[in-house]
Order: C-alpha cells, then structure tokens, then sequence
C-alpha cells in the first residue's frame, strides 16, 4: 500500500465538506496537507485542529495569480506535491436553462472548470519531473445522469470527467494516477450553496433519506490514493443506498 505519512498532498476547497473531511483523513495518517481556500477564518482553524502537519493557503482558486504566488511561495518538502485533490466545485440554482442566472453559469465554469484546469496544469508538471504523483478530481454522478436545473453544473461536470480520462491518456508511461471521484446525493454545505443560503429550500433533498456524508466521500478519496503505486482507479461512482436509478422520462401532451 502506499504510505500516507510519506505524502505531501494539496487539496482545494478545504475549508468545508470533502476537502475538509479528506484534510482531516490523511493528516491524521501523517500525510502533510496543503489546504487551499477562501475562507481564513475556516482553514486557520483546521491549523490548529491538526497542527503543523496542515499548511493553510487562503486563496481563491480562480485567482490565477494568488494560486501562482502561493504555490511559488512553498518551500521543500511543501513544494514536493504528491497527490492533487481538485475538490473546490459548486453549484449555483436549479431553474431551467432559460431562466438561469447567467452570471451562476459563469461562476460554475469559472470554479468547476477552468480553475480545476488550471491548477492541474500547475502542479503536474512536478509529477512528471519527479516521476511520481496522483491527481484525485471531484466530478457528480451529475456528469454522466442530468436531471432537471443541472443543465451548466452537470457540463461542468462532464468536463471534469473526461478532462480526467485524458490526463490518463496523456500520461502513458508516466507512473502518475489520475481519478475521478463522481458523488451522488451527499449532504455537506452543497445544497446551502446551491439555494444562497435558503435553509428550507437547501434542507428539502435530504428529507427522509441517509445521504452519503463528506466522511464517506473522503474515504473514496483516502482508497484511491492509498492502493499499491501501480493501481489506477480510474473513475469511481458512488451514491447513498437509498438512490438509484428512474425510468427515462416521457412526455405526452
């Protein structure tokens, strides 16, 4: 297996849900953690839960600039990423395409594309010179099976999952992983996110039902990374029990 305490990873989106719950997982293991996100307050926090081992980097994950300066920034062994986990993601409303919020879509791509893209194409080329690394990408179940008001969240989405299955294209002969992550029903601060701060409207998907938690996700992530070197998970779904799949949708009027 691969040994977590040897680790340097860099997850985004730390400060809340996954990335703060797979902070937690490999820094309990000894694995160094670079947190990355918006909030100072949150990651400062996490500083003092889980002590040296934790490196707080308040940035924006679409300011290219901070991300560059930050990451320019680290000094060895820090600047030694092992594993990138691209989590920083969102979804904004759940109306019809032709009623959305323009400026939602553009925070969507903003955030689940193109500073995904971006930090990835920052941190590999380190990987590649130093013939080791994994990058763990956070898609949705929404990537593959859309549903009505996912339309520029689910393409984004999309993206994320195939930008994945390319990198594995592109490193062919590198001994570097690439996974993708893709949740379904998962109650984190997703939904209070979604809704603007609504909490009856961000409460209402999980009523009755045991979602997926973001421990449970972290664990995926913790899975994937700790196999032996030579295991590739290459794409992972996983959803709560009690959702599955529905018939196509017909209309008939």
């Amino acid at each position: 297996m691969t040994d977590p305490s040897r680790l340097v990873l860099l997850i985004t989106g730390a400060t809340s849900g996954f990335g703060a719950a797979a902070a937690r997982r490999f820094a309990h293991a000894g694995a160094r953690v670079i947190g990355v996100g918006r909030r100072a307050d949150r990651l400062a926090a996490l500083r003092d839960e889980l002590g040296e081992c934790f490196l707080p980097l308040a940035v924006d994950v679409r300011d290219r600039a901070a991300v560059e300066a930050a990451l320019d920034g680290l000094a060895s062994p820090w600047s030694e990423i092992d594993v990138l986990v691209n989590n920083a993601g969102l979804a904004l409303g759940l109306g019809p395409a032709w009623e959305a919020d323009l400026e939602d879509w553009d925070v969507m791509i903003a955030t689940n594309v193109s500073a995904l893209a971006f930090m990835t194409r920052r941190v590999l080329p380190g990987m590649v010179a130093r013939g080791r690394g994994h990058v763990v990408n956070l898609s949705s179940a929404a990537a593959t099976r859309p549903y009505p008001g996912g339309n520029a969240y689910g393409g984004t989405k999309a993206f994320v999952s195939q930008f994945s299955d390319n990198l594995r294209a592109d490193l062919l002969g590198h001994p570097i992983r690439v996974t993708c992550i893709e949740p379904g029903l998962c109650e984190t601060e997703f939904s209070l996110v979604r809704f603007k701060g609504d909490p009856e409207r961000a409460a209402a998907p999980y009523r009755g039902v045991q979602a997926l938690s973001a421990d449970d996700v972290a664990e995926t992530i913790w899975w994937a990374v700790t196999l032996p070197a030579h295991v590739n998970v290459n794409r992972m779904e996983v959803m709560p029990v009690m959702q599955t799949f529905g018939p196509l949708p017909v209309y008939r009027g």
